[in-house]
């Protein structure tokens, strides 16, 4: 018992979603005895869900639903945000619980929304992929890509005056790998990727564990939990797709101006070796072709790829989440 209010704490601290989650839960299981999944699906998530299950907060009584391990060890967890004990006396307390639950459901409900807020995306987030997606037409539609060069050729063209082609797109490759980087370590949370990863494992150990003891009602639980849990994999994935919507938003403006510098009569009727690549030689025009790719995206990817892992380190930025 002792250990299931220590672990509430440990929860608690966590985050604030996390206490709300516990009361909620908390006040269900006081007012019915038991709680189940449909009872608290509107306040809380199923990742709360799944780690209250998964930490042994809520324990399950024969598929009848779960219970409470040590209500009162959780209750002093929570301190201050704990729900008052369901009175059994008239309507006193009838009321007193109406009043309170409408409390704890709002807390819960704010305590959602905030955090479907911090998981979801915002309008600014939906925004991005929107201007993304035009953006890709770009590649097949000359006049968006031609509007889009134009436009940004005004601030780069001088540039382009003066620097030789090849170290141009070095600098924008450099640009680019230094904005990418910085928008994975401000929108990408790799702690919350890691708290993903790190229960579909230990949920897989469990199962493999049950299957060796032949257990089949803990593998009916199990799975159970992994179907809740689908819902983890959903915010993992929006974890990671997040931050890449922006980073195109950066990257696809400055493809399509190169790619507009390339097609412009200057470029292509381009007098005399452009450049010399290791390995390949000299590149008469920097459309010519190397393999699939032409060559000014062959040389961009050398240099961004050098560049990007650079700015990785000098900033120690991580790029893939921990569980340990």
């Amino acid at each position: 018992m002792a250990r299931t209010a220590e672990k509430a704490e440990s929860l608690a601290e966590e985050s604030q979603s996390m206490v709300d989650a516990m009361a909620r839960v908390l006040r269900v299981a006081d007012e019915q005895g038991t709680v189940e999944w449909s009872d608290v699906s509107d306040d809380i998530t199923s990742g709360e869900w799944g780690r209250l299950i998964e930490q042994g907060i809520l324990v399950d009584v024969d598929g009848e639903g779960f219970v409470v391990d040590d209500p009162e060890g959780v209750r002093d967890a929570l301190g201050a945000d704990a729900p008052a004990e369901a009175g059994s006396t008239g309507g006193s307390a009838g009321g007193s619980g109406s009043s309170a639950s409408g409390g704890s459901s709002s807390t819960a409900s704010s305590g959602s929304t905030a955090d479907d807020d911090e998981e979801g995306w915002s309008r600014w987030d939906k925004g991005a992929a929107v201007a993304t997606v035009a953006l890709f037409l770009g590649y097949s539609q000359a006049p968006i890509r031609n509007g889009v060069g134009g436009v940004i050729d005004i601030a780069l063209g001088p540039l382009a005056d003066v620097l030789p082609f090849y170290i141009m797109i070095l600098v924008l490759a450099t640009f680019t790998g230094f904005s990418s980087t910085v928008l994975q370590g401000k929108l990408m949370n790799m702690e919350k990727m890691g708290e993903y990863q790190e229960r579909m494992q230990e949920i897989q150990e469990r199962r493999k564990d049950a299957k060796e003891r032949g257990d089949d009602e803990a593998l009916e639980e199990i799975q159970e939990e992994q179907m809740e849990a689908m819902g983890d994999q959903l915010g993992m994935f929006k974890e990671q797709f997040r931050p890449m919507v922006w980073i195109m938003l950066v990257n696809i403006p400055v493809f399509l101006w190169i790619y507009f510098m390339v097609q412009t009569p200057e470029m292509v009727g381009g007098a005399g070796p452009v450049m010399i690549l290791p390995l390949i030689g000299e590149i008469a025009t920097w459309s010519e072709r190397i393999g699939p790719m032409w060559a000014w995206i062959v040389w961009y990817f050398v240099c961004s790829m050098s560049f990007t892992q650079i700015v990785r380190k000098a900033l120690d930025v991580q790029t893939t989440p921990s569980t340990s």
